[in-house]
């Protein structure tokens, strides 16, 4: 009776410990979501499954960051940082310090939102510009402006297909 006593509290110790561990894991150093549309097509697809570093706050550009903006999730690619001022003109795409911007991994071209945010935008050290992939229709900087460091969850590392779930 006491072995089993004993094997029982060193299995809730152990199981405590792991508990722990993932806590810390995934509350402090890791995150994990679900892409929610389809924003960062054809890169990330609805469903999919991604995971997120928290601990990073040097972005730079092109990195994937999951953000919160007015209680919604979003995840999108930053185009601009701190300091640069952005214009994004319709058919002639994205302007980045007056200069336009060849990306030679994005298949949409970029458009204006209509009465969302006046260009030229300059932005202040403490945010930065976000689009989609799909830039035809998500919702990004070009719908409501600039997004603030402290907003920024994390910095996306991988992703899971769903099918391959």
């Amino acid at each position: 009776m006491e072995r089993e006593k004993a094997e029982v509290k060193y299995f809730l110790i152990r199981f405590g410990v792991m508990i722990a561990v993932f806590w810390i894991l995934f509350g402090v150093v890791f995150g994990v979501t679900a892409m929610k549309d389809n924003s960062m097509s054809p890169k990330l697809e609805a469903g999919d499954l991604v995971l997120y570093y928290r601990l990073d706050r040097k972005l730079a550009d092109h990195s994937v960051v999951v953000f919160r903006k007015d209680g919604t999730q979003y995840i999108g690619r930053v185009v601009a940082r701190g300091g640069d001022t952005v214009e994004v003109a319709g058919e002639d795409g994205l302007f980045i310090n007056g200069s336009r911007v060849m990306e030679h991994d994005i298949y949409y071209r970029t458009p204006v939102y209509d009465g969302k945010v006046d260009y030229p935008v300059t932005l202040q050290e403490d945010e930065v510009f976000v689009l989609g992939d799909y830039r035809e229709g998500a919702k990004d900087s070009r719908y409501f402006g600039p997004v603030k460091h402290s907003e920024i969850k994390g910095t996306v590392i991988t992703a899971v297909r769903r099918s391959e779930l």
